[in-house]
């Protein structure tokens, strides 16, 4: 574990840490501490860049498909801090980067949000290829210019809301999860996309941009931190739930998480010691990090068929009571926003057809994500049910 103020190239090791957890040491998780109280700062995302026939940007303009649910999406931004833990990557106080997607009453005069922010986005063109091996390199793709579906500081949809927490995969951003966030959220859902700064490959912060600062292959100590601190992250994030700016529509009582790799991995731990976690979808993470015994939340255990360490993935899902299903034809990015963008970029000839086999698999992609987003949705509707309204005798 070296941090560094930023990030070379040359020295990243393409498989390291990225994707699911890897050589998880056999020991409870650590507890997150109870965090001092502090106001939870809102920022907007920076405006989305316009593209003109004069500047057409580099290679195909990607999109997010559309969600399917009835309500438009309404999205916020939101910078935490968490002044009783030491940032063990960087030193200092721990700062997290939310994003909160929910249904609008209306999204008329309120802009779509880009995926990325101008800087993250020139960064990641950076990263692409030695994060995700086989991804095309600088300029080959404007990732900037992708948009969302969310409008920022669009009103909320009256009612009280179950709330769905996001954890990403190791080495990802938040943002990878925006396709199936917003869908959960048009379908009556908030959902909180949490950041990981540190291994995320980046998360930009009021206090500046955080690339990743886990160099080469991660030693099993470092994984272990990796988990440890996404689960205290994500107690700090319940902790301060009633700070948010959407506090008054979210139901506290309706608490599910939904991770994917080491974010499933965390999600299930985390609820493991916690009973605000009401159910959790583990999208392929690793679960032999501890013993389980006891868990009695609902659980969705859904895997790809292309994933190379499935055979650790069976064996570590072995005796839990959750809900298992597989998505075939797919590899293990398939439960992410690569699912719509790499098929994509293979038609265009940025991606070769091993490298798109490698990271979302040889099928449909967007039949991939249709399936992740019904089987999500339909799990979470099952397991965090609309409240029952209580009348007067």
């Amino acid at each position: 574990m070296t941090a560094h103020p930023a990030l070379s190239r040359r020295s990243f090791a393409t498989g390291a840490l990225l994707g699911a957890a890897a050589g998880l040491l056999p020991s409870a998780p650590a507890g997150a501490t109870a965090p001092a109280p502090a106001p939870a700062g809102a920022t907007a995302p920076a405006p989305a860049r316009s593209r003109t026939r004069s500047e057409p940007g580099p290679g195909p303009l990607l999109r997010l498909p559309a969600p399917t649910g009835p309500h438009p999406v309404g999205l916020r931004t939101v910078h935490l801090t968490d002044p009783s833990r030491t940032d063990p990557w960087a030193g200092g106080a721990r700062e997290l980067m939310l994003t909160v997607l929910y249904p609008a009453r209306t999204v008329r005069g309120f802009p779509r949000a880009p995926q990325l922010t101008p800087a993250e986005a020139v960064l990641f063109a950076d990263l692409a290829p030695h994060v995700r091996p086989g991804l095309p390199g600088p300029g080959a793709v404007d990732w900037g210019a992708v948009l969302t579906h969310g409008h920022v500081g669009a009103p909320a949809l009256p009612g009280r809301r179950p709330v769905v927490l996001y954890t990403p995969g190791g080495g990802d951003s938040r943002t990878l999860g925006t396709s199936l966030a917003e869908d959960l959220a048009s379908h009556g859902r908030i959902v909180v996309l949490v950041d990981h700064p540190g291994d995320a490959t980046q998360v930009e912060l009021p206090t500046g941009m955080r690339p990743t600062v886990l160099l080469g292959p991660p030693s099993p100590e470092t994984v272990r931190t990796m988990i440890d601190t996404r689960i205290a992250d994500l107690r700090h994030v319940l902790d301060r739930l009633g700070e948010l700016p959407l506090a008054p529509v979210m139901d506290r009582r309706r608490i599910g998480v939904c991770g994917h790799s080491a974010g499933g991995t965390a999600a299930v731990y985390a609820a493991h010691g916690d009973r605000r976690i009401r159910a959790v979808a583990n999208l392929e993470g690793y679960l032999d990090l501890a013993p389980l015994d006891g868990f009695d939340r609902p659980l969705l255990l859904l895997r790809t068929d292309g994933f190379e360490g499935a055979a650790r993935i069976e064996s570590s899902w072995a005796g839990l009571p959750g809900r298992r299903a597989l998505l075939t034809g797919a590899n293990h990015w398939a439960f992410t926003d690569y699912a719509a963008f790499v098929p994509r970029l293979q038609a265009a000839g940025l991606v070769t057809p091993a490298a798109r086999a490698g990271l979302v698999g040889p099928g449909d992609g967007d039949a991939a994500m249709a399936s992740v987003r019904h089987r999500v949705g339909g799990f979470l509707a099952r397991a965090l049910p609309p409240a029952v309204a209580r009348h007067r005798p």
